[in-house]
């Protein structure tokens, strides 16, 4: 069944696409911040601990919104650790590094979340796509903010 969006198919399919690798890269850092805030110690445990099982909820349910998004495009979502690993441009974590390299890791990764959506969003303005533009403004918006929270907990 052929889906009319209002936009052309090839449009359609770039934004869908896009969107796929910022799933994988949201994907990627719920599971590696889930994983340290298992895995945290030190000092800042219990702040580190909390704070990052914040971020990883709400990570969470960020993923869900975007696959939902790729599948009102009429596309297939990515939903295999494979997939997600070939698409994304967030790296998986070697070892467990200390409390203070795990705050740097994640804020260096949100920025890089928001650079893969900034890197959609012409894509979306150009076909008029406003849906899928606020939903990347609104991400955007939140892992800077997460970004600097972040680093707000590093040594100046």
């Amino acid at each position: 069944m052929g889906v009319d969006l209002g936009m052309g198919d090839k449009q359609r399919k770039e934004i869908a696409d896009g969107l796929a690798v910022l799933l994988a890269d949201t994907y990627t850092l719920y599971l590696k911040t889930h994983n340290f805030h298992w895995n945290v110690t030190g000092p800042q445990f219990n702040s580190l601990h909390a704070m990052f099982e914040a971020q990883y909820t709400e990570l969470a349910l960020a993923v869900d919104t975007l696959a939902e998004r790729i599948r009102a495009l009429a596309e297939p979502a990515p939903g295999s650790y494979s997939a997600f690993a070939r698409l994304s441009t967030i790296k998986e974590a070697e070892g467990l590094p200390p409390a203070e390299e795990m705050v740097r890791i994640l804020a260096e990764d949100q920025l890089a979340v928001v650079r893969t959506a900034r890197k959609i969003f012409p894509l979306a303005a150009d076909a008029g796509d406003e849906p899928t533009a606020d939903l990347l403004t609104q991400r955007m918006q939140l892992h800077e903010k997460t970004a600097w929270m972040l680093r707000a907990n590093l040594p100046a």
